[in-house]
């Protein structure tokens, strides 16, 4: 490989890197793991004790047999079990994790790019009103200049001759 193909490619990694995408998803992956752990605590700190005041503490062991005789635990376990408990466990905290997000990251996001729309048609929609008002006033001035012209045809003999004879000295017929 030469120099200048190991510089392309480090260039184009670069700028792989550094496309907004990928940043974007490197602080989400880091703040998703952080956010995991701060989930899982407030389902085991709080949600399965409360789930605990009705039954047990751990939402893993609630479960249903299927295909009895369910007995034993782990692979000396008989029977079939179906093992809701888990499953609610889960649920609930994706649902604390989805609400979360939506909650503190998405529908603000979702309102300050709404603001920033809204200034960006603001300020749009105050250019066309400019613009049209410059319009107008170019339309304004192009037809008094075409009402000027039209008057001045008919009158071109008399504005020039008396702007020659108004006391100049001159040979006119206003300077003698």
């Amino acid at each position: 490989m030469s120099d200048q193909e190991k510089t392309s490619v480090l260039q184009g990694f670069k700028a792989f890197l550094m496309r907004g995408n990928v940043v974007d998803l490197a602080v989400a992956v880091v703040i998703g793991a952080a956010f995991t752990n701060i989930v899982n605590s407030v389902v085991k700190g709080v949600i399965n004790p409360l789930v605990g005041a009705f039954g047990t503490k751990n939402l893993d062991s609630y479960s249903s047999c299927l295909k009895g005789p369910c007995e034993g635990t782990g692979d000396a376990a008989t029977g079939v079990r179906i093992l809701w408990g888990s499953v609610l466990g889960s649920t609930l905290q994706f649902v604390i994790t989805a609400g979360v997000v939506y909650f503190l990251m998405v529908l603000p996001m979702a309102k300050y790019l709404a603001r920033v729309e809204a200034r960006r048609k603001a300020k749009e929609g105050t250019h066309e009103v400019i613009e049209i008002t410059e319009l107008e006033v170019l339309k304004e001035i192009r037809d008094t200049l075409v009402a000027q012209r039209e008057s001045g045809h008919g009158d071109a003999g008399r504005s020039d001759s008396g702007q020659h004879g108004t006391g100049q000295g001159g040979t006119g017929p206003g300077g003698r």
